[in-house]
């Protein structure tokens, strides 16, 4: 039974992937299930200097899932060059480095200086986080300038490069076809939707940023939808997120068209849901007398 899955030339043992923001670099976890056992981890969002992030509160709780507005707080690239990628070296997965910036400059900066970093197999351009005043997604919502990112950031990148979209437009489709037509070598989607949440008893914004980026198990519907749209777009693959708590999620990403799935507000509430979902999805295809899994890749599309 198969369950590698190829996404721009790099293999993963499983299409199971861990969600940028909700997983750190895989340290936090490492306690609590074998990173061995997964297909790949996408780390936080890594910038060219620190950023301290939104001011606090930053996360809320909701029906079915969670507001936050972090704000891509992170400690900047020389640091998780010098902490992180180290770490990762010891385990055999795929590392997938998500990318954040105020500007294309800041975009190409990151992609540089992991050019030469071995423990680097893919980059998540992250175009499309609703909680950055400045670049993020203002580069996420128009085509034209989703482009421009992945023109530049393609000139300087050694490894194939995803774009990650997201859903507060108009049309996801054109969305993946400016960045496909652009050079990108895949699409990560969806990042969190929009919402907000008040304190009725203080009559206040609940968030700091007065809104956050809504995710888990009650976007899993549009997510789903939105990735099966783009999978009749566009020809590169997709790693398809939002919602995924079990396999059977999963499974449902990949029917849509999903080459990879990326687990992340689970694992706040189940830390071990990754693991559980590689599992649950051999299962399945040993139920339904699959040999390669590749084979149920947009199946409902054919």
């Amino acid at each position: 039974m198969n369950t590698e899955v190829n996404i721009a030339g790099v293999k993963l043992k499983n299409p199971v992937m861990t969600a940028s923001g909700t997983f750190g670099s895989g340290i936090e976890f490492s306690n609590f299930i074998d990173l061995n056992k997964l297909g790949g981890i996408t780390t936080k969002g890594v910038a060219n200097v620190p950023w301290a992030g939104n001011d606090v509160p930053r996360v809320a709780e909701t029906y079915g899932g969670m507001l936050n507005a972090i704000g891509l707080q992170n400690p900047g690239i020389d640091v998780f060059c010098e902490r992180d990628l180290p770490f990762l070296k010891d385990y055999d997965c795929t590392v997938m480095v998500n990318v954040c910036g105020h500007s294309i400059e800041d975009y190409v900066q990151v992609v540089e200086r992991l050019a030469d970093e071995d423990r680097v197999d893919l980059l998540e351009i992250n175009i499309s986080c609703p909680n950055v005043k400045e670049g993020g997604i203002a580069f996420g919502q128009i085509p034209e300038n989703a482009a421009r990112v992945t023109r530049e950031v393609k000139k300087v990148a050694k490894q194939p490069v995803i774009m990650k979209l997201s859903p507060n437009v108009t049309s996801i489709k054109d969305m993946a076809i400016a960045v496909e037509e652009a050079g990108a070598d895949g699409v990560s989607l969806i990042n969190t939707i929009t919402g907000m949440k008040i304190d009725i008893e203080r009559q206040k914004f609940l968030l700091a940023n007065k809104t956050g980026g809504m995710s888990g198990p009650a976007i899993k519907p549009i997510a789903v939808r939105m990735v099966n749209e783009v999978a009749t777009a566009v020809k590169i693959p997709i790693i398809g997120m939002g919602g995924i708590a079990t396999w059977e999620d999963a499974i449902e990403f990949i029917l849509a068209g999903a080459t990879a799935v990326s687990v992340g507000t689970a694992n706040f509430f189940n830390p071990k849901a990754t693991e559980e979902i590689v599992e649950g999805i051999e299962k399945y295809m040993e139920r339904h007398n699959c040999e390669d899994i590749n084979e149920l890749i947009g199946i409902v599309n054919r």
